[in-house]
């Protein structure tokens, strides 16, 4: 079944999120898809509809595709590896000896082989996705998942200061124009599935002139941006050392015209975003890729999520492999809540923990908007979607399907994953 198939139906067990406060279930429903887009979720079939080849995918689940809004494609070799370091010395010690390695084309076919392979497995359907410096190894990376039918944004890393000499970019000009020479070959591959995104790694390893001339190419592209913001109390000191004009970290990033506004904008962590950034954020629009798992693993903290959505800012969800340990965005989902339950507990009592509608929100509909109308079942959107079959984790009792969709949470993996659907193209 694909978009090309004109107007066609799924059957299912349908859950999907409209707001955080709720889930929207229609039991044994249908959803009619016409031309990519979903047209409306039904209790029966619309006589208009009579007729159009309808998918019966019986007792299973029918959930909008998850959205990764944080992933570093290179670090996939090494998760579940080298977890007792905080950050910066993580970096130093597996991150850059390990990207290093992609400026052998062979080492980064072999390693983003796997990744894509996986990554396509997963329920995630839209990505965001850290590459490294080496622009052939990225446009390989992006081929991967052009391949894959993933609706993606690949970034070619920028560092040209405070990383080691093996990976870091000769000069500020040299990385603007190994970035323009990268974004020359990507028009060039008319990519239908992938496209760039403007990747300065983040602001110590970025010098001014580097991130101004990373302006330039943005306001000639219009291309959006990622980057990491607040993660860690030592990465934010370092920024006010390194950028001491700037009133805090988001700051030096808006400073160059790299922080929302009129370029979409996702920062991964905001872990000890203070009041100031949190209000730049909100009027700026920029998206927050939440990463629990990295947070906790690299001992970074857990991040005011509930005053974010509070707040109403955009807030999604990142696996951050190799930080966090699987690309499995369900995990991230649970781990969202866990870690809400610690900062409610240990630290600040008046933010309640988050629920399971509002983490699923988070990883569909939430992350989602970064790439437009996505992650819902409402008319317009684009229709992501995955079977889930959840037979394998057999139960004694009768289980709603907000029971059931909440077990998938804490205990789903690819095996549950029985059809996948991006944009209307049914991958398998």
């Amino acid at each position: 079944m694909s978009a090309k198939n004109t107007v066609f139906g799924l059957k299912g067990n349908i859950v999907y999120s409209k707001t955080p406060m709720q889930l929207e279930i229609c039991e044994n429903g249908y959803l009619v898809c016409e031309e990519g887009k979903v047209k409306g979720v039904y209790p029966a079939l619309p006589d208009t509809y009579a007729g159009i080849p309808v998918k019966d995918y019986g007792d299973r689940l029918l959930i909008p595709g998850l959205s990764d809004l944080h992933v570093h494609a290179p670090q996939y070799a090494f998760r579940g590896l080298g977890m007792d370091m905080e950050l910066l010395e993580w970096l130093e010690t597996n991150t850059f000896p390990e990207e290093a390695k992609y400026r052998d084309l062979d080492y980064a076919k072999k390693a983003y082989g796997i990744f894509a392979e996986n990554l396509r497995k997963s329920a995630t359907t839209r990505a965001c996705i850290f590459a490294t410096v080496h622009r052939e190894a990225t446009l390989y990376l992006m081929d991967q998942l052009e391949k894959a039918g993933l609706r993606t944004m690949v970034g070619k890393v920028n560092m040209d200061r405070n990383c080691p000499d093996y990976l870091s970019e000769a000069s500020a000009r040299s990385s603007a124009e190994q970035t323009k020479l990268w974004l020359e070959d990507v028009k060039s591959r008319a990519y239908h599935n992938t496209m760039p995104i403007l990747t300065p790694r983040f602001i110590p390893s970025c010098t001014d002139e580097l991130m101004k001339l990373l302006k330039e190419i943005q306001t000639e592209t219009g291309l959006p941006v990622q980057s990491h913001l607040s993660e860690n109390y030592g990465e934010i000191s370092w920024v006010q050392e390194l950028c001491p004009e700037s009133e805090f970290y988001g700051d030096a990033y808006d400073r160059f015209g790299l922080f929302g506004n009129d370029v979409k904008t996702v920062m991964a962590h905001c872990v000890h975003s203070d009041a100031r950034e949190i209000a730049r954020m909100k009027a700026n629009g920029v998206f927050v890729a939440h990463c629990p798992e990295s947070n906790m693993n690299l001992a970074s903290g857990v991040a005011p999520i509930r005053t974010y959505l509070d707040e109403g800012l955009h807030v999604g969800l990142g696996s951050d492999v190799a930080g966090g340990s699987t690309e499995n965005l369900f995990l991230a989902m649970a781990h969202a809540i866990q870690a809400s339950k610690l900062r409610w507990r240990l630290k600040d009592d008046s933010l309640k923990p988050l629920t399971l509608p509002e983490t699923f929100y988070m990883a569909t509909k939430g992350g989602g908007a970064f790439f437009g109308k996505v992650g819902s079942f409402e008319e317009g959107y684009d229709l992501d979607l995955i079977v889930l079959d959840d037979a394998r984790l057999k139960h004694p009792q009768q289980l709603s399907i907000e029971q059931r969709l909440e077990r998938m949470v804490y205990l789903a993996d690819e095996r549950e994953i029985h059809a996948k659907y991006v944009a209307g193209e049914q991958l398998f």
